[in-house]
């Protein structure tokens, strides 16, 4: 019973991460954010191809599918980890990390849409901030002050993903956590390696101040 339901956390964390929002609100206003811009299926790319008031919504849905995932997860396996573990990293609740992890891998490559999506950077901020609000509101912090900086998102989202394992090194997480901040950095970074070949021929676009 406890594997199916972790099981179940798993691909129901993968489902809703699949629905992929920058893809869908594209389509609402005629345009397929794969095919301009970067080519990304992210809050980014959307912002910069159909503005502010699309960008938003899928803000709102990528935070949303994140926190469901994470309270699915933590719902169906409550009885068999404890009831404790929800934005707690010291005593993690092992469903609610399988089914967040699985969202961020739905969101980068939806079952939907051929296995095109974002690079999932808006779905991991959630599911850390679920695990721990401390590490989540620091990284996101951390986002906007080198967004503010430098007008990169993609610096903002690499800077802030690499600073996941010395934030939970400060914060004497333990050494499960580490680890898992170390993968969810690399996985993030591994996802920007086009904009940092466009950041090094300097052709990545700026976010502009008026947006």
């Amino acid at each position: 019973m406890v594997i199916f339901k972790l099981l179940l956390a798993l691909v129901s964390g993968y489902v809703l991460g699949s629905v992929n929002t920058s893809i869908i609100v594209g389509k609402m206003f005629g345009e397929d954010v794969r095919g301009k811009g970067s080519g990304n299926a992210g809050l980014n790319n959307t912002l910069r191809l159909l503005g502010l008031k699309a960008a938003l919504i899928v803000l709102f849905g990528d935070v949303l599918k994140g926190v469901l995932a994470c309270l699915l997860g933590y719902v169906l396996t409550a009885s068999e980890f404890g009831s404790e573990g929800l934005m707690d990293y010291a005593n993690p609740n092992l469903g609610l990390m399988l089914a967040g992890t699985s969202c961020i891998f739905g969101h980068i490559f939806p079952v939907f849409f051929q296995f095109k999506g974002g690079k999932g950077v808006l779905t991991a901020a959630t599911v850390i901030f679920m695990m721990d609000w401390r590490l989540g509101a620091i990284s996101i912090c951390l986002f906007i002050i080198v967004v503010l900086i430098t007008k990169y998102i993609s610096v903002g989202s690499m800077v802030s993903a690499a600073g996941l394992p010395i934030i939970s090194l400060i914060l004497e997480k333990p050494s499960y956590s580490m680890v898992y901040s170390i993968a969810i950095a690399l996985l993030i970074i591994v996802m920007h390696r086009k904009n940092i070949g466009r950041l090094i021929n300097g052709a990545e676009t700026k976010l502009k101040v008026g947006k």
